[in-house]
């Protein structure tokens, strides 16, 4: 009934003064009590319930005191007078059978500690504290309201419902705040919240204990402040917020003090949400409290002192507690259904019917006790059975039955089903600040439908928008946190996921490692397909090479035309043109045979391409040998007695052209039968992207095809330079010579250029070595022959050819 008691500085020279409660009485608590009477008088009429049997009762004020509670503690197990009798004498035991109360946890367990090992029930319906489900040391322990286990697991889960990540924690420095906050912060752990501070705090403390508790909530960046603490507590701390200005805080408020209609005055709390005891009727109760006249209410000093307080006088009948009231006598005309105070509110019974339903609970037990059913659906009870606190403990474990429609049972730690009203702090129309429930939640149901959201909230300031309480804002996609040194998890960095990687949700931990063939968009919020490079025919370096390809065959092409319309002229027959007509032939192949690199890479293409250039390559450098050496032959031939040209002549020309190229195509036989090229997607070179090529299968094949195409350019070089002097028709081992140096340079360079030339660009560097090398044999071989057939055509004749002979041999 009231949070303080008298304490005196004992001398030990004298008996020490009775323990006395101070401070002003909690209306409130004093109708929880008035609710306990309204219920046993209730069961004493019932029919159904304990009929012919009369229950009687004591009322103690603790003071919310560990002292006072265990000197009640000892009265009740001793069966000493009471300090406040209500009730009728019991005339056969001395002892309580059970115990109703307390309403604070800490008192609680203290006197458990005292009437535990009696056997005497206790049923309390107030005390939360998760700590007294423990049934190896509160086994005579019973609650009608749910642990503080389940509203800290339902408080963090509202946090993370709303996103709040970044939250301040206050408590009452006793069992209830202690272990109500130690089960909130670990159920706020596992969900990902992270606490700036937790302060807790006393209303006994010194006051300068309190001030910095207001302090630490005053300038933390938290915006959400956990609040688990008793309404007598919590009350001194609003004071001392109220005090200051204050930033606007969001508070989340434990059912003791959410509900509580004596906290409403403080507006700064305004907007707060918490979870309280599912509101009830109880028909008939409001009547009941309603009922007293001063003749009733002289007769308690509780409601005495409830009287005077409320009106303002002093009763003249009895004995007045005479605190804090004016001498003004009570003259009668004092109207208590027009009084407004917690007593008399019975719109928010709460707490109340927790009361109401133990009281009912004791009573079943009993009823299973002293009474039985009849044949003809009578009830018989035993009015003089002895019944013992022990046999009510065990008979209080099966208790089920339904009371106003609302269900009454224990578990087997003697625990209520949890459920609770979400409750938020409101501006009626009437401007004054109310109680509005908005959800519900039920432990008992499957985890994503134990929330039930009924109404919209009102936020801190009026605001229907959530607030924000965060210590760092949320990651976007395509970032992950990192947590900052020296700070708790929610205090993070965003920071960019790195190449390869993505984050598709938002307060991403982790990035996500793209598959192979899958790369991170601008944003590294999802994978999207590399795009696939590889040498194409439509960009511009396909295109140019291309050109330069087809080109160069319409030239091969087209002076072969020229050639076979001036197949008769000296400088065509000079020139050995068979062999200039089959080298022609190859060069178009040669040119042609670059188009097979250009494109996307297929079985065919891949298996075509090497060994097509393998192989007209060697044809083009046979029919160069086949001239350098008919040149080297025919300058033998002029000597006296010289039959060279005998043993190489047109057939022998033909053999040494096919046996060139037929090692070559064995070469190349061998490569597609043992290890063909084949087409891949290159992963590693480039990250970003897909490189399609062709894998050489066999790479000691591919630089043997290489390597046969240069010794037979060499060859071809060393002749062609030993032959450069000698009287040849129109100087062509010069040329043949200079085109061989071009052809080797070309192919020198090429090898360090294809080795470090990246994707497509090998491809290229590929096909430009086989057209410049091509362009270099085609220019140097035929264009003087071409120039002179069609711009010079009067030294196209034998007689200037005899005549630059002879020069030739005169030098």
């Amino acid at each position: 009934m009231h949070y303080y008691m008298h304490t005196v500085e004992h001398s030990y020279t004298s008996l020490p003064e009775p323990l006395q409660c101070t401070g002003s009485l909690d209306s409130r608590e004093l109708r929880f009590s008035r609710a306990m009477v309204f219920a046993v008088e209730e069961i004493n009429n019932s029919s159904d319930l304990l009929p012919g049997v009369t229950l009687g009762y004591q009322v103690h004020d603790s003071c919310s005191s560990v002292p006072m509670a265990v000197k009640v503690a000892f009265q009740l197990a001793n069966g000493l007078d009471p300090m406040f009798d209500t009730g009728e004498q019991c005339l056969k035991s001395a002892t309580v059978t059970a115990i109703v109360g307390e309403s604070g946890s800490t008192p609680t367990i203290s006197m458990l500690r005292i009437i535990g090992p009696f056997g005497i029930p206790q049923v309390s319906h107030f005390s939360t504290c998760a700590c007294l489900s423990d049934k190896k040391q509160y086994p005579t322990f019973f609650r009608t309201i749910p642990s503080d286990q389940f509203q800290a697991a339902a408080l963090a889960r509202l946090i993370r419902h709303f996103g709040w990540t970044w939250i301040g924690a206050v408590r009452s420095d006793s069992d209830y705040g202690n272990n109500g906050m130690a089960a909130f912060l670990q159920a706020a752990q596992e969900e990902g919240i992270c606490v700036e501070y937790s302060e807790a705090f006393y209303r006994t403390n010194p006051l300068s204990r309190v001030q910095r508790v207001a302090d630490v909530i005053r300038s933390s960046t938290a915006r959400v402040v956990v609040a688990f603490a008793a309404t007598g507590d919590m009350r001194i701390l609003l004071r001392e917020l109220d005090r200051l200005p204050s930033p606007p805080r969001q508070w989340i408020g434990s059912e003791t003090w959410v509900t509580d209609p004596d906290m409403l005055r403080f507006g700064l709390c305004a907007g707060a949400i918490g979870f309280g005891i599912q509101r009830s009727v109880i028909p008939g109760l409001r009547d009941f409290l309603l009922d007293l006249s001063p003749q009733k209410v002289s007769n308690s000093p509780l409601l005495t002192e409830f009287w005077e307080g409320a009106f303002g006088c002093r009763l003249g009948i009895g004995t007045s507690t005479g605190v804090g009231v004016e001498e003004k006598v009570c003259d009668g005309s004092e109207d208590i259904q027009q009084l407004q105070t917690p007593y008399t509110d019975t719109s928010q019974l709460r707490v109340t019917n927790m009361v109401y339903k133990a009281v009912y609970a004791i009573a079943h037990a009993i009823h299973s006790i002293v009474c039985e059913e009849r044949e003809n659906s009578t009830v018989n009870c035993y009015k003089n059975l002895h019944v013992k606190p022990t046999q009510v403990l065990e008979r209080l474990r099966t208790v089920n039955f339904s009371r106003n429609g609302y269900q009454v049972s224990f578990d087997a730690n003697g625990d209520p089903i949890p459920t609770y009203e979400l409750v938020n702090w409101q501006i009626g129309e009437s401007g004054k600040m109310e109680f509005v429930t908005v959800g519900r939640y039920d432990a008992s149901m499957p985890p994503d439908q134990m929330f039930n959201m009924e109404k919209e909230i009102t936020w801190v300031k009026n605001s229907t928008q959530v607030p924000v309480s965060v210590c760092s804002d949320s990651c976007p996609p395509g970032t992950r946190k990192a947590v900052q040194k020296g700070k708790p998890v929610c205090c993070y960095d965003c920071i960019q996921c790195a190449e390869g990687e993505i984050s598709n949700n938002t307060d991403s931990s982790d990035c996500l490692i793209c598959p192979k063939e899958y790369w991170p968009n601008a944003e590294r919020d999802r994978c999207i397909l590399k795009p696939v490079e590889f040498l194409s025919f439509h960009e511009v370096l396909g295109i140019i090479l291309t050109a330069f390809s087809v080109g160069g065959a319409c030239l091969a092409i087209a002076t072969a035309t020229v050639f076979y319309r001036h197949r008769t002229s000296a400088i065509v027959r000079a020139n050995n043109s068979e062999l200039s007509f089959l080298l022609l032939f190859s060069l178009t192949l040669c040119f042609l045979c670059s188009l097979t690199f250009i494109g996307r890479p297929s079985e065919w293409s891949c298996m075509l391409r090497h060994t097509a250039f393998g192989i007209t390559f060697v044809l083009c450098i046979s029919c160069v040998l086949g001239k350098t050496i008919v040149v080297l032959m025919a300058f033998r031939a002029t000597l006296p007695a010289s039959n060279v040209m005998k043993w190489f002549g047109p057939p022998q020309q033909r053999l040494t052209v096919v046996s060139f190229t037929f090692v070559q195509a064995l070469i190349c036989t061998l490569w597609l039968v043992l290890s063909p090229p084949f087409p891949i997607k290159n992963l590693t070179t480039y990250k970003e992207k897909v490189l399609l090529e062709c894998d050489l299968g066999s790479v000691g094949a591919f630089w043997a095809v290489l390597g046969y195409i240069g010794l037979l350019s060499l060859l071809c070089f060393v002749l062609a330079f030993l032959a450069r002097k000698l009287p040849d028709n129109f100087n062509e081992a010069k040329f043949i010579t200079f085109s061989m140096l071009i052809f080797c340079a070309v192919w020198i360079t090429f090898i360090p250029a294809y080795v470090s030339s990246p994707g497509k660009f090998t491809v290229a560097v590929e096909i430009f070595a086989i057209i410049t090398s091509s362009f270099g044999l085609f220019f140097l071989l035929f264009v003087p022959k071409c120039f002179i057939i069609l711009f010079r055509p009067e030294k196209n004749n034998k007689k200037h050819l005899m005549e630059k002979t002879s020069n030739d041999t005169r030098y």
